[in-house]
This record gives structure tokens, C-alpha cells and sequence, in this order.
């Protein structure tokens, strides 16, 4: 039996384990990315959390890539053959950071597949457990949520109104995201997936109106807010993508600390909520 000839769920338990030093280059790549000009990062220094997405990276052949941009189906994860797929959350527990200059090791397991029909038809969705781990301890758990979708109709380009005033104290950010801001976040995640990059085919094939900002990209955005404010210690991290957000207008990220906790969201250009997260304080 070839492995699309499987049930899906015969991928639940499976293994991956991964070891790579955590370089220093990744890390002033993402420095840059987000425009941060006053950090310093040296080998030892820990690496800001969210940040191991920039490492353990797939590596796909060109041979291996689909027309889609991503790596084709199989392997570690289970080959689901619905087109479109989203990395739509992910919870994460803090318990030391990675530091650079080290080797550190991750290890994936495949938590749980299940099947369901939505308004958009098919879905199917895989959760994925990570745990990185330096000189034998663990640092982050990671649980991720990847969701897998028929091919839909053309999503509406959203309508600019002014954002809404802000209570005091909160934290926030005006983001004018470009190509070029999205294509450095796809190299640095070595991410192909055309809908960053490749207007004709995000707005032709897969009916978007503009190039699609990466769910990751908002989340490591919302989190560099909150390290870049100097706020508390922080002991987790969950987030989970709403709506997609484009390159076509501004877009705001939004913080405010709520008993042990600094509730997070990303507003679309429109006002509605693109992301909802969540940084637990210690």
C-alpha cells in the first residue's frame, strides 16, 4: 500500500527528529526584517522567542516543490491532497530560550488528524507537537494547527476605514506591509508558497486580491511588539489566524495587558480581526 493509499490518521504518532545549530545569521536577518536597528545579538545571546521558526526549516528540493510553491505532499506530515493550506495557530509554552551559537534539536510528532466538511467544504486538520531542547533541556513546547482546505472563491479586497481609538496604555503599530517586507520573511522561512510573492498567481489561481501576508509573520510581528515595549517575563504564546491580511493597505497590531496576560490582536485595514493572541506573563 503506497502511503495516499493509507488512511490519513495512520500518520497520528509519527516522529521527526531534527538537529541544527542555531546560527547567528538567521537571527540578524530577522533584526533587519523587522527593522529593528537598536538590538544586539552575538553568539550566546538567547534567541527572542518565536524566533526558532527561522530555523529546522524544510528544504525541499526544486524536484520536490509543488506548482503551489510548497513542498509536495508526504513525509513527516501526512499527504493530504486538498490545494490549499494554512498554518492557522499555534500554543506555545516558554520554559528557557534557545541560545545562538549552540546546536539544538527538535522533535516532531504528529498529535492528531481529523477530517470535516465547512462552509468552504472539505477540511482536514493536523496538529503538530514540537519540543526544542539545548544541552539536554527543554526550552520550547510548540503545539501547531495546520489546516488543509478545498479551493474557494475570490476573497474581497477589504475596505480601508480609519481604526478605532485606543484605550490608554495599550501598546500598538501601524504596519504597511510591501512585497519586498514579504518576500525577506519568505526567505528567511524559506517559504516558496507564490501567494507572498507571486501576485499574478495569488490573484489568478487562488482568488486573493492582493499578495497574502504570512500568518507567521503577523504573529512574530504581534511578539516583537510586546518584546520591543520592555514589558514582563513571559511564560507562553498562543495565537490563531482569523482572516487573511494583504498588501493592499495599512494594517494595525494591537496589545493590552490583562490580568497575567497581554491579549494581542492584528486589525485588518477594514477594523476586523485578522489574528487573536495571547502572551502569558510569569
Amino acid at each position: 500500500m503506497t502511503d495516499s493509499q493509507k488512511p490519513l490518521t495512520d500518520w497520528i504518532g509519527a516522529t521527526e527528529l531534527r538537529e541544527e545549530e542555531i546560527t547567528l545569521a538567521p537571527a540578524l536577518a530577522a533584526l533587519a526584517t523587522l527593522d529593528d536597528t537598536t538590538t544586539t545579538l552575538e553568539p550566546g545571546s538567547p534567541l527572542p522567542w518565536l524566533w526558532q521558526w527561522f530555523y529546522f526549516l524544510p528544504r525541499a528540493p526544486m524536484s520536490g516543490v509543488g506548482r503551489d510553491g510548497h513542498p509536495k505532499r508526504g513525509g513527516f506530515l501526512p499527504p493530504v491532497t486538498l490545494p490549499r493550506r494554512m498554518f492557522a495557530g499555534a500554543r506555545m509554552a516558554f520554559h528557557q530560550p534557545l541560545v545562538i551559537g549552540k546546536p539544538a534539536q527538535r522533535l516532531g510528532t504528529i498529535k492528531d488528524v481529523s477530517e470535516k466538511s465547512g462552509s468552504t467544504g472539505k477540511l482536514v486538520f493536523v496538529k503538530v507537537g514540537y519540543r526544542f531542547s539545548q544541552d539536554g533541556q527543554l526550552c520550547i513546547e510548540e503545539e501547531q494547527d495546520i489546516v488543509y482546505r478545498e479551493a474557494g472563491g475570490r476573497t474581497p479586497a477589504p475596505v480601508p476605514a480609519p481604526f478605532a481609538a485606543l484605550p490608554e496604555a495599550s501598546l500598538s503599530r501601524v504596519i504597511t506591509p510591501d512585497p519586498v517586507l514579504l518576500f525577506r520573511f519568505s526567505a528567511l522561512t524559506f517559504n516558496s508558497h507564490r501567494i507572498h510573492y507571486d501576485r499574478p498567481y495569488a490573484t489568478t489561481e487562488e482568488g486573493y486580491p492582493g499578495l497574502v501576508v504570512h500568518g507567521p509573520l503577523t504573529a512574530v510581528m504581534l511578539m516583537d511588539m510586546v518584546r520591543r515595549s520592555g514589558g514582563p517575563t513571559l511564560k507562553g504564546f498562543s495565537f490563531r489566524g482569523r482572516a487573511p491580511l494583504f498588501d493592499l493597505a495599512p494594517f494595525r497590531l494591537v496589545g493590552r495587558a490583562d490580568e497575567g496576560k497581554i491579549a494581542l490582536e492584528a486589525q485588518a485595514p477594514d477594523g476586523a480581526i485578522a489574528m487573536t493572541a495571547t502572551a502569558e506573563t510569569a
